[in-house]
């Protein structure tokens, strides 16, 4: 069964850099996750889930929230099954619960939650000095 599991959520100071990683288990056998659609959301309290980040469709590029372009990265190495989120110059209001998703396809729609099925448990990410 596909899992996905988040770390690298703390405390950060603002201006500060973190990178968080997701890690994927359950991939079909001969695949890699270049086959699966990828994002991160995020989820501030009193606040709907975002899109944050994510790949789109083989050759699509990646797509950003518009809060976070120029200063969140998304990559990933396929040989460990494993999606990160490079995130700089972090503000207060960048704190939330982050959220790694895995969908069975891609889409140049994957900034949009109801894509995905499989959903990790979350990492708190706070900024704060």
């Amino acid at each position: 069964q596909l899992q996905v599991v988040e770390s690298g959520g703390g405390l950060v100071q603002p201006g500060g850099s973190r990178r968080l990683s997701c890690v994927a288990s359950g991939i079909t056998p001969g695949a890699t996750l270049d086959y699966y659609g990828i994002g991160w959301f995020r989820q501030a309290p009193g606040k709907e889930r975002e899109g944050v980040a994510c790949f789109g469709k083989a050759g699509g590029g990646t797509y950003y929230a518009d809060s976070v372009k120029g200063r969140f990265t998304i990559s990933r190495d396929n040989t460990i099954n494993t999606e990160y989120l490079e995130m700089n110059s972090l503000k207060p209001e960048d704190t939330a619960v982050y959220y790694c998703a895995l969908a069975r396809y891609r889409s140049n729609w994957c900034l949009v939650s109801r894509m995905y099925e499989y959903w990790g448990q979350g990492t708190q990410v706070t900024v704060s000095s």
